[in-house]
Parts: structure tokens; sequence; C-alpha cells
């Protein structure tokens, strides 16, 4: 290559390196900052919204908040009771009309069907291995809220720079990227171009037609003529101020939304308790409880927490399963939803080797329908006061057989074996794993050893 001469095609090709090396470091690394950046501060500002408790919490205790929150979000329905005969005749009768008046002057009821196809994602549910799938949609699911925020945060922008860019480009010369579609001579127009730009596709034609200077002409103030120039000061300034407020902050806060909610999912997926389960819990609750009073007997329990599905289900026998857990127990004999599931949480927690401790003081907000709730008992202290009755019995047994001078009879309450074991749980006051045919009771206190008894 000489003066005068034509360039020789690829005389230097390591010279390609430098525009890999500028995309890999100047592209690549640049842009993953601003999506670290931006994703560092969406976990910042959502933990400082969740308050400065989780900041004293322990791992555990964390994961353990986390369920709570959960049950805290959710609540037993009503049962919809099986409707009587002249009920289905008007229901068939009423919606035979009106799917007749919406055919002939809306449109195809044909098409409202094609929105029950999404019912098809529930058979996820009952795949053991769509777990991977289950948690993308999970994800997708929990990200909608905020995702239609950010649109509006998106429209908003769009909406500002659409009116700027009228003002300034109205008038501006069809070129490159600009034409009578993509333009800024109405709003919707601006708006549509700006749409376009969000993703940085075409960015580079509509800035050489914005910038145009020369192949334009000038404005004329004596006819009132505005001229079609572009300004390549403000134009420079117009489309990279939007690009980096669009496409690096807005849309990557999508980035930012959807993974923190997938790894939010992937967490709970992880811990093993997850909506599904607890949408399980209250979906055999109505089972128990039609009426959604919230509330069922206590001799309701054994067979409620048998039905249950994995991970929540205790298997029959769960007597000493149900006094250990120390559920309480409101006037009537009733116990709560909440309770019961409360107990199931930190038995599973206690089954996966993290047991919980010292949650006092970590509550759910109260609901309003919790104004009437009273706890009088619990199941360990029920099983105690009857343990109790039976030593108070026996020993008055005893007492009166002496006085009448008759021969004493051996204590029911040391023969009988299985008061032997309900004694057992009245000192351990802790929680019970089963061990083949044993059941092993684990003390919370230091003071009293494990004991097991046979089942």
């Amino acid at each position: 290559m000489n003066i005068d001469k034509q360039p020789i095609r690829e005389t230097n090709i390591y010279m390609y390196f430098y525009f890999v090396f500028f995309i890999i470091f100047g592209s690549f690394f640049t842009l993953n900052l601003f999506i670290g950046v931006i994703i560092d501060n969406f976990n910042e500002q959502k933990k400082k919204a969740g308050g400065s408790l989780e900041m004293f919490m322990t791992e555990d205790q964390k994961k353990y908040y986390n369920a709570m929150k959960k049950m805290g979000s959710k609540k037993p329905l009503k049962a919809i009771p099986r409707p009587r005969v002249w009920k289905r005749i008007y229901t068939f009768s009423v919606g035979l009309v009106l799917s007749d008046i919406i055919e002939k002057y809306f449109v195809s009821p044909t098409l409202l069907r094609v929105v029950r196809v999404a019912k098809v994602g529930r058979v996820l549910r009952l795949v053991k291995g769509a777990k991977g799938i289950r948690t993308l949609l999970f994800a997708l699911a929990m990200s909608l809220p905020a995702l239609f925020n950010i649109c509006l945060l998106l429209f908003l922008v769009m909406f500002i720079f659409a009116i700027f860019g009228m003002s300034f480009f109205m008038h501006v010369k069809d070129k490159s990227g600009l034409d009578d579609v993509y333009n800024f001579k109405t709003f919707g127009q601006s708006m549509i171009l700006l749409f376009q730009m969000s993703t940085s596709a075409g960015w580079d034609g509509v800035l050489d037609g914005i910038i145009n200077e020369e192949d334009c002409q000038e404005p004329n103030n004596e006819i009132g003529y505005p001229g079609n120039c572009g300004s390549s000061t403000i134009g420079i300034a117009y489309l990279l101020s939007y690009l980096v407020i669009s496409f690096l902050i807005v849309i990557n806060m999508y980035i930012a939304v959807i993974l923190e909610n997938y790894s939010q999912a992937t967490e709970d997926v992880q811990e093993g308790l997850t909506d599904d389960d607890y949408d399980m819990y209250y979906e055999i609750w109505q089972q128990f409880d039609p009426d959604g009073t919230q509330y069922i007997r206590y001799d309701q329990l054994s067979d409620f927490l048998d039905v249950l599905e994995p991970p929540l289900q205790i298997h029959k026998p769960n007597k000493y399963k149900i006094v250990s857990m120390d559920i309480p127990i409101c006037k009537g004999d009733m116990m709560f939803c909440v309770d019961i599931l409360d107990a199931l949480t930190k038995d599973f927690f206690a089954r996966k080797g993290n047991p919980i401790e010292e949650t006092g003081d970590i509550e759910v907000q109260t609901r309003p329908d919790e104004v009437g709730y009273e706890p009088v008992s619990s199941t360990l202290w029920r099983q105690r006061e009857e343990y109790c009755a039976r030593l108070i019995q026996n020993a008055w047994r005893k007492h009166k057989q002496q006085r009448q001078g008759g021969p004493s009879e051996e204590s029911d309450v040391d023969t009988d074996p299985r008061v032997r074991q309900t004694a057992v749980l009245v000192e351990s006051d802790g929680f019970v794993t089963k061990n083949g045919h044993k059941v092993v009771i684990h003390s919370r206190s230091p003071s009293v050893t494990s004991r097991t008894a046979d089942v």
C-alpha cells in the first residue's frame, strides 16, 4: 500500500483482534457491570424495604421468617357446595343465552376458550420431574407485579422523551432511520420510534437523521418556514441520554427482577417448602373446614395430618408427634389453621436438621379475622393434664383402699406401657423422630436426655 494506491484487503489480518478485544472488554464487561450494579442496588433497596429485622437473624431464622411471610399471605377459602338441580338448570339456561348474545354482538366465545389452555400448566404439579419448569413459571409469576411497575417506568421515560423529540426534531428531514412511519412528527410516531430504540435497535440510523445539518434547508423566519435541519449537539445528547436510561438501566431492571425472583424460587425449592405446599395444605383444609371458619376440632387433627401430602404429611400413628409439636388449642377444643401450619413448618425444619429456636419475636402481621383467637391450652399441656389426672385418680384409689383396709391394686399408671410413654413425653418437652418401630423423643432442655418409646 503506497500513496495514491488502493489499500490491499486484509493486508494485516491480525488487526481483527482489536475489534474482538473491544467487544469483549468494552461491551460485554461494561454492560455486565451496569447489570451488576443495578441488581446489587435492587437487592439493597429490597432489604431496606423489608426492615432491619433480618439483620439480627440466623440463616435458619431467616428461612423460618420467609416461610411465615408465605403463611401470612394465605388463608383457607370457603368450599363451594355442589349446586342443586334447579340452580343447575338456571345456570345452564343463562349460559346458553349469554353465549348467543356474546357470539352475535361481540366476539366468538371460541376465542375466550383459548385462554383455558393455560390451565395445562396445572398438570406440571402432578409431574415429579417437572420441578425445574415449575420453578421457572413460579419465578415468572412472582415477577409479574414488579415487571408491570417497570413497564410504567419505561412508559414514563418514553413519554418525556417523546415530548422532547417532538420539540426538537418534528421538522427534521426524513433520512436513514427516519421515514414516514418512524419519526418525531406526532406523539404516536415518536412513541413507536422510542419503543423501537429501547432495545438499542436502529439507533444509529435515527442518530444520522437527527444530526443532519448539511443536506437540508435552513429555517426562514420571514416566511415562517421552520426548516428541516437537525442538530449535532442536541441530537447526540438526546439520543445518548435516552439509550442510557432506557436500555442500560430500565431494561436491565427486567433482568434484575427476574433473576432475583428466580433465585428466591430456587432457594425455596432447595429448602423444601414452596407456595405449592402451602396451597396443598389449604386445599386439603377445605375438606375438614368446608365453611371456611379457619378452625377444626381437636379430634380431627390426627386424620388431617395423615391425609396431607409430603413434605408436611405426618402418617398415623401420630399421637406422640402431635403432643410433641405443642400446638395451641383454642376454646371449644378448636385448632387454628395457622397454628397447625406453623407447627408443621417448624417440624419440617427440625427433620431437615435445622431446628427453629427462639422465634417468639418473629411474627406475621395479624389479620383482622384473628381478633377472637384465644388459646386456652396446647397439645402438650393437654397430655400433661390427662397424665396428671390419671396420677391423681390412681392416688385417690390407693388412699381409699388403704382406709377401707382392702388390698391395694397395682397402679394403672405403672403397668400401662402407653401411660409410661406418655410420661416420657410429658417430661421431655421436645420433638419426636421415628426410627423403625421406636419413637425417639428429643429434649429441648439440656437437663433432660433423649428417650425412646415403643410404638
